[in-house]
């Protein structure tokens, strides 16, 4: 468990910094609420994005996008649904990523950044 909490950080950080290089503003990190938990709120040019975060060792189980399933799909716009209530609006625009960190022994991460995933 300790180890796929640390890969889970691992991934989201390198998440972060992908997602800013690309010009991306991180909003807000791990925000939690009894629910459950968002791993990155961003804004893309005044788009503000629910990102998911899925990293994988290896592609045995599939890609890491591959494990937002419809289930958790649904629990992430309930759970953006909560966060827009508690901020100050308006929203122009709002959408569903994935980024996906793929971590292969000996190779660099391969991140790849869905947006509008769902």
């Amino acid at each position: 468990m300790a180890h796929n909490l640390a890969l889970g950080a691992h991934g989201e950080e390198l998440a972060a910094q992908f997602l800013q290089g690309a010009g991306i503003r991180i909003v807000e990190r791990n925000w939690r609420c009894r629910y459950g938990e968002l791993d990155l709120i961003v804004d893309d040019a005044g788009t503000t994005a629910f990102v998911e975060v899925k990293t994988r060792t290896g592609l045995g189980y599939g890609t890491p996008a591959e494990s937002v399933t419809f289930t958790k799909q649904q629990r992430i716009r309930r759970l953006a649904l909560l966060w827009l209530t508690e901020q100050s609006g308006p929203w122009l625009r709002i959408r569903f990523d994935v980024v996906s960190v793929l971590l292969l022994r000996g190779r660099e991460p391969r991140i790849e950044h869905v947006r509008a995933a769902f």
